[in-house]
């Protein structure tokens, strides 16, 4: 009996639903990206039929993605490839040039040297016009490049640069790139910079390269020039590569062919008989994951892997190379070493080595010789400047989303979901505040970023409507805003220049709070120590006296230090720039044209001049906007307000 067409089931399924963390990304991201996770094989071709998914049909580069790699044998040198697009406008106006910056860093050649970036046709690429080459781009693609026999390539300026002929080849357009060799890892490596422009500024069009060359196309291209420079890999030095990962703790090319192999993550290894060889290098690695907890034996040739094997071994691999990082920047000195990448509290301590812990996404580490006799790994917010913060230098670590002073004081004085200022004033006052109103400022500050972000609205000129839970919503923006620990400069110079330098320096405020969170061993050790010879240092200044085991400090210690260094400074100054030095007064406005900074041992300095003279005023990061600008800033005792223009009251 046929069907009536209103009784047939038609299903219409709808897209996938956003979840509720964030931005979703769009579904067929979700499984490229799934896909590319798992090792997915090129869309195109690998024995003369399609299979998997379709050929991507948009970009540069389709075709030549199905046709690289073609005559490449299971012997041919391995390159790995890691890429990047970045939407330019998203990633924020100085993203460029802090990347330029840090593949261009110190210590990254074969001899510790600053890098030299280099191009198709030259030896030292000029970065800022390759920037502003760049600054109206839509986008721009970042990769880096690892071949596994690297240090065998010798010129491995020559391979890059063989390598981007070809992609230009491919892609059918002419290619404005810069690169820089990175030597300073077990792996040497290129980070190769490409314009997503090509053509003329005016006739030119934005360069799309298609997912399949980017996923795949450039790597076998990059492993035919190595297979061709170095011959094939050896039966001797393939077996030799994979031995050496049967005892690795990280995640190998044998754990993804046993995934691969897996069904219902049961391994068999049966599967390939002819094959004995290999077989037996994966039944060594099943049993090194069984000691681990990874795998369990079923019989004798079959065996279940645990699920998050993956996970697990590549954070393994990450526990491992930090371990290796943190040796080297401790150079054989006994600490105790922290492994949690995100702090728990605050730590304060030395700075004793810098780098990137994620090269593709500009995430920075440090690795910081803790005050408390502890050495720490922490990672960094992404596109932390890590120029700004100098080995050796004194740092305080805070983890993201850190409960703020200031949030607290603000949810502590709300009565009935309203904080007005009035009231923190009167509170302030009655305390005795050293300077209410610039406190109050610094609360209205913070008040109105969280006004920005939708969490507090503001009713009337000092009157807030604040949610009851503020403390918990703050944190959590914060936290997201970051990303990653957050890095504060307190002296960016190591102890033993602070020793004897004039000026507040951080030695100097520890004796002032008597050094009481220093250890006795390891650098809080050494930390007391220079305190030590810091007294004396004081002593021939008149600024400190011995009393027994007792050390009196001149009153305002840290104002008179700063002074006597801002008046040489301004002296300096002052001869070099035939304007006048005006000190700061205790109260009032100061005003000019924001020049410089400069940085002192009692911090870093904004310099104004107002056509007559200059002043010297604690530089703030948001003035570094107006650079070359009028601005002004309002001083109470040691509290500075900047006001810029119609942003008032920005920084302290």
């Amino acid at each position: 009996m046929a069907s009536r067409d209103e009784d047939r089931f038609r299903p219409k399924p709808g897209p996938p639903k956003k979840g509720s963390g964030g931005r979703s990304q769009r579904f067929v991201s979700q499984v490229l990206k799934a896909a590319s996770k798992t090792g997915g094989k090129p869309s195109a071709r690998t024995t003369g039929k399609l299979r998997g998914r379709p050929a991507s049909t948009f970009g540069r580069g389709r075709v030549a993605a199905g046709m690289a790699g073609r005559g490449l044998r299971a012997d041919a040198r391995r390159v790995v490839i890691k890429s990047r697009f970045v939407v330019l406008r998203r990633a924020g106006s100085e993203a460029v040039a802090t990347h330029l910056r840090y593949i261009e860093r110190e210590g990254v050649t074969r001899d510790g040297q600053k890098g030299q970036a280099y191009g198709a046709d030259t030896e030292a690429a000029d970065l800022k016009a390759f920037e502003a080459r760049g600054r109206d781009d839509r986008h721009q693609f970042r990769f880096i490049v690892s071949p596994e026999d690297a240090a065998e390539l010798e010129d491995l300026r020559g391979f890059t640069r063989e390598l981007m002929r070809r992609v230009a080849v491919d892609l059918e357009a002419r290619l404005d790139w810069i690169a820089v060799d990175h030597w300073d890892t077990d792996n040497p490596h290129t980070h190769i910079v490409l314009r997503g422009w090509v053509g003329s500024d005016r006739r030119g069009q934005d360069l799309v390269i298609a997912p399949d060359y980017m996923a795949h196309g450039m790597r076998l291209r990059a492993a035919e020039i190595a297979t061709e420079w170095l011959g094939p890999r050896t039966e001797a030095e393939i077996r030799q590569s994979l031995q050496r990962e049967v005892d690795q703790q990280r995640f190998t090319s044998l754990d993804r062919a046993l995934i691969r192999q897996a069904s219902v993550d049961i391994a068999d290894l049966t599967a390939s008989p002819d094959d004995r060889q290999r077989q037996t290098l994966l039944r060594a690695r099943l049993q090194r994951l069984e000691a681990m907890a990874l795998a369990e034996r079923l019989d004798a040739n079959r065996w279940r892997l645990n699920p998050d094997m993956e996970q697990t071994l590549a954070a393994l691999g990450e526990r491992g190379d930090i371990l290796r990082t943190m040796h080297r920047a401790m150079k054989g000195a006994q600490r105790e070493f922290v492994l949690e990448t995100s702090p728990a509290g605050t730590v304060v301590g030395r700075i004793a080595a810098k780098g990137l812990d994620d090269e593709l996404h500009d995430r920075g580490y440090l690795v910081v010789d803790g005050i408390d006799g502890r050495a720490l790994y922490v990672k960094l917010a992404t596109g932390a400047d890590l120029a700004a913060l100098p080995v050796g230098g004194i740092v305080e670590v805070k983890p993201a989303g850190h409960a703020r002073a200031v949030d607290r004081n603000i949810a502590a004085l709300t009565k009935d979901s309203i904080y007005r200022t009035t009231d923190h004033l009167a509170a302030l006052r009655q305390a005795h505040d050293r300077d209410p109103q610039a406190t109050v400022d610094v609360h209205v500050r913070r008040l109105e970023a969280l006004r920005r972000a939708g969490l507090v609205e503001r009713i009337a000129d000092g009157v807030w409507q604040v949610p009851p839970d503020l403390m918990q919503r703050a944190q959590q923006l914060d936290a997201e805003k970051a990303k990653g620990a957050v890095a504060d400069l307190r002296s960016h110079l190591p102890i033993e220049r602070q020793v004897r330098t004039l000026g507040a320096t951080w030695l100097d405020r520890q004796l002032v709070g008597d050094g009481k969170a220093l250890a006795p061993q390891g650098f809080g050790g050494a930390v007391r120590e220079a305190m030590h010879e810091r007294v004396d240092f004081l002593g021939e200044q008149g600024l400190a006296e011995r009393r027994g085991q007792r050390v009196v400090l001149a009153r305002n210690l840290l104002a008179t230090l700063r002074d006597r260094e801002l008046a040489q400074a301004g002296q300096s100054l002052q001869q070099e720039t035939g304007r006048a030095y005006r000190p700061l007064q205790e109260n009032g406005p100061v005003g000019g044209v924001y020049q410089r900074s400069i940085q002192l041992a009692s911090g870093r300095f904004a310099m104004l001049d107002d056509g007559l003279g200059f002043s010297l005023v604690p530089w703030r990061p948001v003035v570094e906007q107006r650079l070359g600008q009028q601005v002004s800033a309002v001083i109470r005792g040691q509290s500075v307000t900047w006001e810029l223009g119609r942003q008032r009251g920005l920084g302290r």
